[in-house]
Formats: C-alpha cells, structure tokens, sequence
C-alpha cells in the first residue's frame, strides 16, 4: 500500500459544532487523521482507500444547517508529527487532569498524561473524551478491573490506572490504535494495561468492575449486550461518543437489559451517560 494520502479541506460554518459532527461521520470512513483548521479541518485518507462516492452519505454535507465547501489536494508522505506539532494543544481538565504531548511543559495538574497524539482519536479535545475524563475524576476507580472500549490513545486507561484501577484492557479495533496505545500506555509507566486489537467479540467470558465505552451510537446499540454481559454485579459503565438526539436509543437499549441511568454530562450537542448494574 502506498504512503500516498488525499487531504480534504473543508471550510465550515459555524465551525465548532460542525467540525465535530463532520469528524465523527468521516471517523467512520477511511479517514484516518484530521487536523484543525482557522475555517474547518483538514481531513486524510490513503489514496488506495479512497473511492470517488465516499462522501455520499455523510449526513452533514446535506444539512441545511451547515454551510461545507471542501478542495481535495493529492499529498505524498504526509509528516503526521509536525502536522500534530503545529495543531496540538495541551488540554486541561477542570484543573485535574493535563494532557500534553512531549513539546509542551510539565505542569503540576494532579493526573499528567503525556502522549504522542499523532493522528488517532482520543487526544483529549473531543468533547466525548472530555467528558469522560471528567467522569472519571469524580470517581472511586481504585482496585476496579477496567475496560476501555474504543480505547484510541488510550488515554482514558491511562487515566484509570493513575487514579488506581487494574488490571485494565484496553481494546481499539483500528490497528494504528492499538499501536500507539500501547507506545502512550509504556510512555505514561503504566503496568496494568493490556492493550489489544479487535471489537466486542473479545470480551466472550470477561468480567469488569467499569466499562468506559466511547464509540459512536449505532456500534454502542449493536454491541450493547456483550457490553452488558460483561458487567459485574453493582458494576459501572460509562457511554459517550453520540449526540443529545441519541439518547432515547441508548437508554431503550440500556433500560431493557437491565441498567439503571445514573448521570448525564453534556459539552455542546454531545453527551455521555453514566449507567450501573
């Protein structure tokens, strides 16, 4: 496979909430990396991947809502780090939880995650990992046995671990995922997360204190019960990854097989929802 990539350009109005919609709908395409823009994003596929109808039904390039115009530009080794160096932002979380790639300084946050965010998701600026670290804040992990669904850098783990959960895997079905979760969970010392490669149907015969499921809707409902089967008794999981709108079908899913809705957080039209068993 070549190292040939074709970069989208999309200008967006308005852009904050657009982007993030935009974003998670081409997630779910061959896009593998994006970067922000002063108007929008920049989003990459490999040429060898691509196809002439992968935009058509991407829902928000019809929204009346939104006003997306896009250039496409071919792009040959692509260098992922300093396109990262130039867009990446330290992120703080209510003054708890700092998360920084290795060119910004140390500060004295409590829980000081350190990745090589690169172009996987889970850096801390989408508002569905925000939100989930800010769960994970207000809680008492320690000595859960943990599963981080969806893991992408694996923050999240990581996180887990600092505040005392083990032992913890971590799962991503991408394969650049697992990789560099593996690489942020070693560059952060931790020793009680297995990262693995793969989807739901890894979890047959597993057992977990804390599910931290940060995926988008359609997957969620479609694994729900393997997620449910998982769960101990009095145990906890925590969803995100979906908008407001969606929240009827997660809960119908969630009610039906027997969890109890504790807690919502919301950061623009995004949301997350705490359940326990």
């Amino acid at each position: 496979m070549s190292n040939i990539y074709l970069g989208y350009h999309f200008t967006i109005e308005p852009k904050e909430l657009g982007s993030e919609i935009l974003v998670a709908e081409l997630g779910e395409k061959a896009f593998e990396s994006f970067t922000e823009t002063e108007n929008g994003i920049s989003a990459f596929v490999k040429k060898d991947l691509w196809d002439e109808n992968i935009l058509d039904d991407i829902y928000i390039l019809q929204s009346e809502e939104f006003k997306i115009e896009y250039t496409i530009e071919e792009i040959d080794q692509v260098n992922w780090n300093e396109e990262w160096e130039k867009n990446f932002e330290p992120i703080d979380v209510d003054g708890k939880c700092h998360v920084r790639a290795p060119f910004h300084p140390k500060t004295d946050a409590e829980f000081d995650i350190l990745i090589e965010p690169k172009m996987s998701f889970g850096t801390g600026h989408h508002e569905t990992t925000h939100m989930m670290i800010q769960h994970l804040l207000e809680m008492d992990v320690k000595g859960l046995k943990t599963l981080d669904m969806g893991c992408g850098t694996a923050i999240l783990a990581i996180l887990a671990e600092m505040k005392g959960a083990e032992p913890i895997d971590a799962i991503d079905i991408d394969n650049w995922c697992y990789l560099n979760s593996i690489e942020n969970a070693e560059r952060n010392n931790c020793k009680h997360i297995s990262v693995y490669e793969g989807d739901a149907a890894l979890l047959a015969g597993k057992k977990y204190d804390l599910i931290i499921a940060n995926i988008n809707r359609n997957i969620l409902l479609n694994d729900m019960q393997a997620y449910v089967d998982s769960l101990n008794p009095k145990g906890i999981i925590l969803f995100s990854g979906f908008y407001e709108e969606d929240i009827p079908f997660i809960d119908a899913s969630c009610t039906e097989k027997g969890l109890t809705y504790v807690k919502k957080l919301q950061r623009n039209n995004w949301v997350s929802l705490k359940y326990v068993n």
